[in-house]
């Protein structure tokens, strides 16, 4: 089995790191560069830097920032955020991501998923999706949270699957912030419903919400933010306990 892996999350607005709850009331968590630097080196196994406003600014991704946080870190990058074609893939690649994450975009041209596969490798797709509990469904939200569709995220996961993702950064806006817990029965919807990894995020808490999230979600991963940005949890005590409980992680 693969470890379980322990991946803090950069929100990025005008070139600073920023945190909210359920998407809204952004507040400042701290310069990025410092923050990438401090997760290497508490054990972090992956790095995702999202740039939150760049698609409803239409604009693109702070590619100078990535660079510059690229040259600071040897764990895998993952970068999102105003994606929308070949060119802004190849950018970040060449800005040093190891992964690219596309949401909107992806949804409103689903064919982007299967160009990126087939030019850059499934390996380094990663779909992002924004879901809201409503009307007894789990329905997809675009443009960071702003927009609501009509597609279930199980549905929209397996499709971006079936085009060649390599990986579902799931995120949960109803759990988003509030550090009651991930959403857990939707996590394992998709988890058990793809056969690629899936990160889970939105709703970390306590070192138990991500034992949960692997054992009762089947979490390939786990995505956090404020709770390593404020230091209420250090990567490697988290990582010391979940081995406690029997989960597998690279210590």
């Amino acid at each position: 089995m693969l470890c379980k892996r322990i991946i803090p999350c950069l929100d990025i607005k005008d070139g600073r790191t920023v945190k909210g709850v359920h998407f809204e009331a952004l507040r400042d968590a701290g310069d990025a560069i410092e923050l990438a630097i401090r997760y290497c080196k508490e054990g972090a196994d992956e790095l995702v830097f999202l740039d939150i406003t760049a698609t409803n600014d239409k604009r693109k991704t702070l590619s100078e920032l990535v660079t510059k946080i690229a040259s600071k870190i040897n764990i895998p990058f993952t970068v999102g955020g105003g994606v929308s074609s070949l060119e802004d893939v190849s950018v970040l690649l060449k800005a040093g991501a190891d992964k690219v994450a596309i949401n909107t975009a992806a949804f409103k041209n689903p064919q982007l998923i299967y160009e990126m596969a087939h030019r850059f490798g499934s390996q380094c797709v990663v779909v992002g999706i924004d879901v809201k509990f409503e009307d007894a469904e789990w329905r997809v939200y675009l443009n960071g949270g702003r927009i609501k569709t009509d597609k279930t995220a199980l549905d929209w996961a397996k499709e971006a699957v079936s085009l060649g993702a390599g990986e579902i950064l799931l995120t949960s806006m109803d759990s988003d912030g509030t550090k009651d817990g991930f959403s857990n029965d939707i996590i394992k919807l998709i988890s058990e419903n793809v056969n690629v990894p899936v990160i889970a995020s939105g709703g970390a808490g306590t070192i138990k919400h991500f034992e949960d999230v692997f054992t009762i979600g089947k979490a390939d991963a786990a995505l956090a933010a404020s709770v390593f940005h404020y230091n209420e949890i250090h990567i490697d005590d988290l990582k010391k306990e979940l081995k406690r409980k029997h989960i597998k992680v690279r210590i």
